[in-house]
């Protein structure tokens, strides 16, 4: 197996918060503003930070998250796309050592192990100067085999604040800051809301670009950062490629401003099972398209877009009429959201498809957030029953107003789901609130398909 020298950084923090984004976003955009070639990575099931970051490569972003899908697969995933020569940003979550349990199991620090990749530590430097060092020494000295090699110091003070830092972390931790970002310098330049960023596709992100380059790279010491990334040694990628089917099936998927919520690889997963792909809009299509042999409904923020969503009537009606005539439809969260019969919001009422027999309250705290476990328990047209599913959640919606509603396909051993359980079948119809990574879960590729092919042969 060929190894190749994937120059690479894992950004990685003392908390969630801390500045992660903003020193990868910068730095993936004044590696590719240069001329490098540019690859992001994602720690974790997170698609708006992991939208972000395709935004300033130019190029999708993976997500590496080896609870889902296990480390082998996840250094898999990176070996097959990463970029060999440039640079490859690999952005943590939470705190470095943060993980599923108090032992840290698959935290950031786990990762960049199982990638031997350099950390480089962000850190939120307010009202502090040697507890800095302090804090990076803890870091070092809690696991020795993580390689963090250097410190970039996030809302710094003045000249003074730095100097005495810098000096703190390089006597007493051995490894250089290498950039130190004033404060307020992401003042606003990256608006938040209940769950996270705003997405790209909402954000009014012109001149974005330019002020990361005016505002923060100009702090950060780029050309330390690279020289770090490009002794972070070979690793090994296979160069085989996997096999497609010689049938073409034609899956549509919702693709908007308000669905965003496709891991790349579910969709190569889908390609590779032997489906020709096609985005459609939901705020402007006025029905399904007719040759679709399967439709995949990811997740998003339909409640930002209720009123719009409800007003396109002719889509909603169309998307009913082709679900009960038995199109297969895999819908995920805010799919589940467009699904049912209505939104409420704000003491208003929005009316949606009506494909199930439910509605969907937004609550103003988490419903469900976190890692999901699923065991599927009931026939449906996607899954073999006795099938063990790991999934993610994050949802401020809950079902309400209920009526006649099939009992959930699945049991949920971890998480929340739909409550008493998960994914609501109706038919060729599945809805839930778990994401699927198809790494993790190489079942749902398959039986996607297999029900499009079902489909297909019914209306031959």
């Amino acid at each position: 197996m060929p190894f190749f020298p994937f120059p690479r950084l894992a950004i990685a923090g003392l908390s969630g918060g801390g500045g992660k984004t903003l020193v990868s976003l910068a730095l993936a955009v004044t590696a590719r503003r240069a001329g490098l070639a540019v690859r992001t990575f994602k720690k974790g099931p997170d698609y708006i930070d992991a939208a972000w970051l395709a935004w300033a490569s130019g190029h999708p972003t993976r997500n590496l998250d080896s609870w889902l899908m296990g480390f082998p697969k996840a250094v898999e995933s990176f070996a097959r796309t990463a970029c060999a020569e440039g640079l490859n940003v690999i952005e943590g979550n939470r705190g470095l050592y943060d993980g599923v349990d108090a032992r840290g199991t698959h935290s950031t620090a786990a990762l960049a192990k199982a990638l031997d990749a350099p950390v480089i530590l962000v850190v939120d430097a307010t009202k502090a100067t040697r507890t800095v060092a302090a804090s990076v020494l803890g870091c070092q000295k809690l696991d020795a085999e993580v390689k963090i090699a250097g410190v970039v110091l996030n809302r710094a003070g003045g000249a003074r604040h730095q100097a005495l830092i810098r000096e703190a972390v390089e006597a007493d931790c051995g490894i250089p800051v290498l950039g130190a970002i004033p404060k307020l310098a992401g003042e606003n330049l990256l608006p938040e809301r209940h769950l996270g960023l705003v997405t790209p596709a909402e954000h009014q992100n012109a001149g974005l670009e330019n002020r990361l380059l005016e505002l923060v790279a100009p702090h950060l010491d780029v050309e330390g950062l690279l020289e770090i990334s490009a002794n972070a040694g070979g690793l090994a990628a296979s160069e085989a490629r996997r096999r497609q089917d010689r049938q073409r099936y034609l899956i549509g998927y919702l693709k908007d401003s308000v669905f965003t919520f496709y891991y790349p690889e579910n969709l190569e997963a889908l390609e590779a099972a032997g489906a020709n792909l096609l985005p459609i809009d939901s705020l402007r299509a006025t029905e399904l398209p007719a040759g679709i042999d399967a439709l995949y409904i990811g997740g998003g923020f339909p409640e930002t877009h209720a009123q719009t969503l409800s007003g396109n009537r002719s889509l909603l009606q169309s998307l009913k009429q082709r679900a009960t005539a038995g199109l297969p439809v895999y819908a995920e969260c805010g799919g589940l959201m467009l699904l049912s019969r209505a939104m409420h919001i704000d003491g208003r009422t929005y009316p949606m498809a009506g494909v199930l027999p439910c509605e969907v309250e937004l609550c103003p705290r988490p419903q469900g957030h976190g890692y999901v476990e699923l065991h599927i328990e009931r026939e449906n047209p996607f899954f073999s029953t006795g099938l063990s599913i790991k999934g993610h959640e994050f949802h401020y919606s809950r079902i309400v107003n209920a009526d006649s509603m099939p009992r959930p396909v699945c049991s949920v051993s971890r998480g929340t789901g739909c409550g008493g359980g998960d994914a609501i079948v109706s038919g060729n119809v599945w809805a839930s609130y778990t994401h699927i990574h198809a790494l993790a879960t190489p079942e749902w590729a398959a039986g996607l398909m297999a029900a499009a092919r079902r489909h297909a042969s019914i209306l031959v």
